[in-house]
């Protein structure tokens, strides 16, 4: 890689974890960033020689190399960020990147459990070992609460406000929010943090919530598995991933009447047209209804 794309994606990686992102997206721009400078490295271009008929061609390549509408468009958005960067440091004048249009993505709605079905997930997990206890606990939060799998492994003891039933969730880009949990949720962790905690930390300090085995702080891989092994044992549908707990979560008070704003809050959107996917998944939902029971239909 061209020494130039070198400095620019460390200072780029500097200015991002000044901007206080997390450590996943940070590695992920980092990751889709290093692809454009091997390529650009390799026609002989720094970062400054990149114009908008470059850009685009780069992302033509990506697209003939198999790559999905919405990696393209997800690819641009790292490049653009990165070249406002650059602006703002006063390297460029304006960002070339602004002007290369995304592809339109592929509207697809969020998976989500029926409401017996998540009950049956849950109801299902046996509570007989501290294991056991941690992930009944972890996934109730998670249903509960609406968290992603990252929020759920980055909670610490301190995070949780028995009293008030609530949890200080760190989300996205270092947002902070409070959210309520329900009751069962907070049996499930009563549970787990008199009986199941205490076998799993040990001697340990670590002041997170949910530990592995070893005593460490789970990760969102370990959230993952232990969720495809509850569905297995459940018999629930496949496919089934802790954001699909959360877009359950926000789909089942959607259909309890929560106002749209307020779910935005709970799940830590930045923009209402994000939360706004939901009335699209109960609006297909009606529409399937409609079908199934219309004489007319």
């Amino acid at each position: 890689m061209n020494p130039s794309w070198t400095r620019a994606l460390r200072d780029f990686d500097v200015a991002l974890r000044t901007q206080g992102m997390g450590e996943r997206t940070r590695r992920a721009y980092g990751t889709d960033l290093g692809q454009l400078a091997e390529w650009a490295s390799g026609h002989g271009l720094d970062p400054r020689e990149l114009d908008y008929r470059r850009l685009r061609r780069f992302a033509g390549v990506l697209s003939e190399r198999g790559a999905s509408k919405s990696t393209v468009a997800r690819k641009l958005a790292a490049i653009r960020s990165f070249y406002r960067v650059l602006v703002q440091r006063g390297e460029f004048e304006g960002s070339q990147a602004d002007l290369v249009s995304s592809p339109k993505r592929e509207s697809r709605l969020p998976e989500v459990l029926k409401e017996a079905e998540v009950e049956g997930l849950l109801e299902s997990m046996p509570t007989s070992t501290p294991l056991h206890l941690r992930d009944r606990a972890m996934f109730e939060l998670a249903y509960s609460a609406g968290l992603r799998a990252e929020e759920l492994v980055n909670l610490d003891l301190r995070s949780l406000d028995p009293d008030g039933e609530q949890l200080r969730v760190e989300g996205k880009g270092s947002r902070t929010r409070i959210v309520p949990a329900g009751e069962p949720a907070w049996r499930a962790l009563a549970a787990y943090l008199e009986r199941g905690r205490p076998a799993l930390a040990g001697d340990a300090a670590d002041q997170a919530l949910l530990l592995s085995k070893g005593g460490r702080r789970l990760s969102t891989s370990d959230v993952r598995r232990r969720l495809g092994l509850a569905v297995r044992r459940a018999a629930v549908r496949a496919g089934v991933s802790p954001h699909t707990l959360r877009h359950s979560f926000a789909t089942h008070l959607l259909d309890g009447g929560a106002d749209l704003r307020a779910i935005q809050e709970l799940l830590g959107h930045a923009s209402i047209s994000t939360t706004q996917t939901y009335t699209r998944v109960e609006s297909q939902r009606l529409k399937q209804a409609y079908a199934r029971a219309h004489p007319r239909a």
